[in-house]
Order: C-alpha cells, then structure tokens, then sequence
C-alpha cells in the first residue's frame, strides 16, 4: 500500500500514538476506529481516506478484534512487519497491563473496583468522535447511487439481525453483480482474505488449569471469532463455564465488564481470566493466545488488501465491503448513543463534546479526560 507523507514513519511514533491511543481509547471498536481515523486520516496524513476504508473492510472480513486488526494494519501500512509489531503490541499492552491490575484487585477482594463513574462521563463525550468519523468516510464509501442503495440495506439488516459477515460478504457481492465494470462471471472474489482457521481441538473434559490449556483455549477463540464483546461472552461462555468448568457465570460476567470498562480492545477479557486462573503467568498466556491470530491474519491479509484495487471484481467487492462496514459502524454508534446518553447530564456531555470536537478540533484523549471529570463530579454530587 502506497502510504502517504513526505518522510517514512518512524517506529518510534507508531508506538507513542498506539500507546496513547490504548491508554485513552475507551468506547468500543467502533469508538476506537474513529480515533484512529482522525490520528493518522486527518491530522497525519498517514493514510487517505479510501486506504483507511479499505483496511477497515479488511478487518472486518477476518476473525477477531477489528481495532486491535486496525491499529495493526496501519503499523503495517506504515512500517511492515516491524511496523504490524510495534502498533499492535503498543495498542494491547496499556489495556493488558491495566485489566492485569484489577485480576490481582479481584483475587485479592472478590470484587471488581466501580469505575462506572468515569464511563459515564467517558463514553457520552466520544460519541462526537465516532460520528465524525462516518461523517468524514461515507461520501468516500458510498460514491455512487448504487453504493448508498447498498448502504442502507445494509442498515436495514444490521437492525433486523443479519450476522455482521454475512451482511459483509452479501453486499460485497451485490457489489460486484451491480458494477458496470465487471464483465461476465465474477472471477478472484474467493480470495483468501475471509479465510479463517478451523477450530483447534481440545481434549474432552479437560477441568485441570495448566499453562497449555489455557494458551490453547484463548488461540482458539481468537482464531474463529467474529462479532462484538458480546459474541466474545457466548464463546467464553460456551468454553470456560459449561465445558471446563474453571470460572463461575458470575466471574465471566466480572471478567466482561472489566473488559468493557478499560481503555483499549475488549479482547483483554482474556488477561482478567488468564489471572484469575494462573496469575501474573496465566494473564500473559491468556493474552498472547487471544491476540496472536489478529497478527497473524494481517501479515497474511495486509499484502493483498492493495492488490485487490487492481481487480474490478475485486475492487468492486471491497467497495460493497467498505459500505456495509460503515453501515455496521452506523447501527453501533445508534447503541452506543442510545446506552450512554440516559440523562440530561449526559447528554450535555455529549453536546459539548461534540463542539470541542468540532469548532476546536480538540484531540479525543482530551475529550477522555475532560469526560472522566466530569464522570467524577458528577458521582460526587450526586451522594
């Protein structure tokens, strides 16, 4: 992929921007894209905009976070395997560390401290971020008629229900059956970016923690894992509660909304468990089990995303990709805004959020922080 830019992008500021954004980045994939977006789109110019489109249609069509994918394909984009390393490790390891630290708080007093607090003032403060965000890709994704037709499909079955990747690949390839420029069959749309690992085998009934079985347990996940946190829920569920009997239904609830509540990809689910199940040892395991497929799928993706601008089948296919992501990125951010925005307070964080943002162009961690104070005074008059 062609980057952007006068000079080459140093590893050295892909880390200070991926550590900023993992200690700040709270909200969601959606909320963590848009930041990215406004990082290396608007202020650095790292990307165009029809780059970024399509590496977050890449993302979308292979197994796991889809920010953490992100933060890992800009490295690439930027830098190449270094680059894909140093971003992705960056991104991880602020919410890794912090999920860490309330494992050993939940082992050490059976519970999880209340940060509810700071999301309250948090997440009503970004929704501006994310809403910019669309405002600024949608006339690159949808450009055509044809295009916004598929757009709001892909709106309509978003809200019906539909699986996130099959509405992807359904208006990929209505994209390529509608476009003027494909001629005949459709050859090259099975290119192997959707691919996913099948799923790894675990011995039957296995209850015994170890080391191995942990690691395996989470690369399994990680490998064939699609959808939101709460996706992530059903498969922990199905794995850590009802087949290995090592956590409780309330733990893993605990462990989710430790997820939820930390800056940085929900995915770091996994290191609360990984501690309460084997420690400082565990949280590492856990951690590296869930997250190493995402670097995988990239460094196998990453190359082909470029090419396929090459292909009018293909090109025509990511486009359709690109429409329907934005149309997901829509039906979150109406969730989110539904969920965080349940008082007046609230929404005048909102507002003001949304103006700093754009008469001021303020900096999203900025709005993090100035949410997290209002969060805190807020929970003090409030008692």
């Amino acid at each position: 992929m062609a980057c952007l830019g006068s000079r080459p992008t140093t590893l050295a500021e892909l880390a200070r921007l991926f550590l900023r954004l993992g200690s700040t980045a709270f909200g969601g994939p959606a909320v963590h894209i848009a930041m990215m977006e406004d990082e290396v789109v608007r202020r650095r110019g790292w990307l165009s905009e029809e780059q970024f489109l399509d590496l977050m249609g890449a993302t979308n069509l292979i197994p796991g976070p889809n920010s953490t994918e992100m933060a890992i394909h800009i490295g690439w984009a930027r830098r190449r395997f270094a680059g894909l390393v140093v971003s992705g490790v960056c991104f991880i390891v602020p919410a890794m560390l912090l999920t860490a630290a309330f494992g050993w708080a939940y082992v050490r007093y059976a519970s999880v401290p209340a940060v509810g607090w700071a999301l309250y003032g948090i997440k009503p403060a970004i929704l501006g971020v994310v809403v910019q965000a669309l405002a600024s890709l949608a006339p690159k994704a949808a450009k055509t008629l044809r295009l916004r037709l598929l757009g709001v499909l892909a709106v309509v079955g978003a809200v019906a229900g539909v699986h996130e990747l099959l509405l992807l690949f359904c208006a990929g390839a209505a994209a390529v059956v509608t476009a003027r420029s494909v001629r005949g069959a459709p050859p090259g749309t099975g290119t192997g970016v959707g691919s996913v690992l099948p799923p790894l085998a675990m011995a039957a009934g296995a209850k015994v923690v170890t080391l191995p079985s942990l690691f395996w347990v989470f690369l399994k996940v990680g490998s064939v894992l699609f959808g939101s946190g709460y996706v992530l829920l059903a498969f922990l569920r199905a794995e850590l509660v009802e087949r290995l009997h090592w956590l409780t239904e309330g733990q893993l609830v605990d462990a989710l909304a430790v997820g939820q509540v930390t800056p940085g990809p929900v995915f770091t689910t996994a290191t609360f468990i990984g501690y309460v199940l084997g420690g400082p040892s565990g949280a590492l395991v856990a951690t590296a089990g869930i997250f190493l497929p995402a670097f995988v799928f990239v460094a196998v993706s990453g190359p082909l995303v470029p090419r396929l601008r090459g292909s009018p089948a293909a090109a025509a296919f990511l486009d359709g990709v690109n429409v329907a992501s934005l149309a997901l990125m829509l039906v979150v951010t109406l969730e989110l805004a539904r969920a965080t925005i349940i008082d007046v307070p609230s929404a005048l964080v909102a507002l003001l959020g949304a103006v700093a943002l754009v008469r001021f162009r303020l900096n999203a961690t900025w709005l993090v922080l100035a949410g997290a104070v209002v969060g805190a005074l807020v929970h003090v008059v409030g008692r």
